[in-house]
């Protein structure tokens, strides 16, 4: 069942852009698994938000958090840089990334019944308090449990194709072996203290090198889904993410083979 989820949700992505004639175009998804009964889950409730869900609360017998990253071509990345609004090519990944993660759960939910399991299916985004910033289940953290990556500086996941793309995640009752978490960081300041790059590109001082101001960031992405309204709801910025070492690969990787 392992292998057979890894091909659905790569051959599901790599079909997706053809069917629906999407602008955006993807690089080959990464697929990790975690215990349901992992206890970061718990941990992540007592240290990030106490209204996190688990996934037993979500699906009675759950075993298995199934996570994904889709990572975005170096075109959409670069098409980001310079101006402080996002790019409409920007935009539209993130709109049309959103749309295939929810149309992949379905079809991954509909796979796994089919073979007897039962699954509950997690939106792309947009399930988060308002006033708070905090989601009621973060694609980034069950990431992090999963083993896909680490995380930045600029608090996103950082995978082993880097950080720019989107996140996806579903419970089943399937019981898969989970993937072992990495043991070093991918971000190179974490790593060695060489990197400031995604600091120096938010201009406009959300993020810092010891802190971060969630609600400046979301004024920021409010004001381009304004900008970009005609799309659907695009709030989204991605400065700090873009052309940066960790933009497409793990940079400590790469760093230790140079």
């Amino acid at each position: 069942m392992r292998e057979r989820i890894k091909r659905f949700i790569r051959e599901f992505a790599k079909d997706y852009r053809v069917r629906n004639e999407t602008a955006t175009d993807w690089r080959e998804p990464l697929v990790a698994f975690a215990g349901a009964d992992d206890s970061l889950f718990q941990k992540l409730r007592e240290v990030v938000s106490e209204t996190h869900d688990l996934p037993t609360d979500l699906l009675r017998g759950a075993e298995t958090v199934i996570s994904y990253f889709i990572p975005f071509r170096k075109e959409t990345v670069l098409s980001n840089v310079g101006k402080k609004s996002c790019s409409l090519e920007w935009a539209v990944s993130y709109v049309e990334t959103n749309n295939l993660i929810a149309a992949l759960n379905e079809s991954l939910s509909d796979m796994l019944n089919e073979s007897g399991f039962e699954s509950v299916v997690l939106p792309p985004t947009h399930n988060f308090d308002e006033k708070r910033l905090v989601s009621d289940w973060s694609h980034k953290h069950v990431a992090f449990i999963a083993g896909l990556g680490t995380f930045g500086m600029h608090h996103m996941l950082i995978s082993q194709k880097g950080c720019c793309g989107r996140l996806g995640s579903l419970i089943t009752t399937a019981k898969i072996s989970p993937t072992e978490r990495p043991k070093t960081e991918f971000c190179l300041y974490r790593h060695d203290g060489s990197c400031r790059k995604c600091v120096e590109n938010c201009v406009f001082g959300s993020l810092k090198t010891d802190s971060f101001d969630r609600h400046r960031c979301y004024e920021v992405c409010l004001s381009n889904a304004e900008l970009h309204s005609k799309l659907g709801l695009a709030d989204v910025c991605g400065k700090c993410v873009c052309v940066v070492p960790c933009s497409y690969r793990n940079p400590v990787k790469q760093h230790r083979t140079c």
